[in-house]
């Protein structure tokens, strides 16, 4: 069975994102489902997966993550982004979507990983 992932790295630190806030969200017609709400780690990752087994279908989906909120915990201010949300698409419910994220105050880049 598949699942959803993810991973943060802070590039200006040079090392993991913990403690951010990162909810997914169905995507269907435009509404949006919450589905699960999580935190990560002290290595930037999740203790569970955001979705797995049978509660991942095919369709779109979206990550929010709350990185503003991030920043400003760590002492340094971004007033510039404040939530990052990825949108993708689920194609196969037996693979994995791993969805890394590396953030900066001013700018992110995700890719699928493996």
């Amino acid at each position: 069975m598949g699942r959803i992932t993810t991973h943060l790295l802070d590039l200006t630190l040079g090392e993991p994102a913990s403690h951010v806030e990162i909810n997914l969200y169905r995507v269907k017609d435009e509404k949006k489902e919450q589905l699960a709400k999580r935190q990560t780690n002290v290595d930037g990752r999740l203790d569970q997966p955001l979705l797995e087994g049978d509660n991942l279908i095919k369709g779109t989906y979206q990550m929010e993550i709350a990185i503003g909120d991030y920043f400003r915990q760590t002492g340094r201010v971004s007033d510039f982004l404040e939530v990052v949300p990825i949108r993708f698409q689920v194609n196969s419910t037996t693979e994995n979507y791993h969805v890394p994220l590396l953030i900066s105050p001013f700018g992110y880049q995700f890719y699928r990983g493996s």
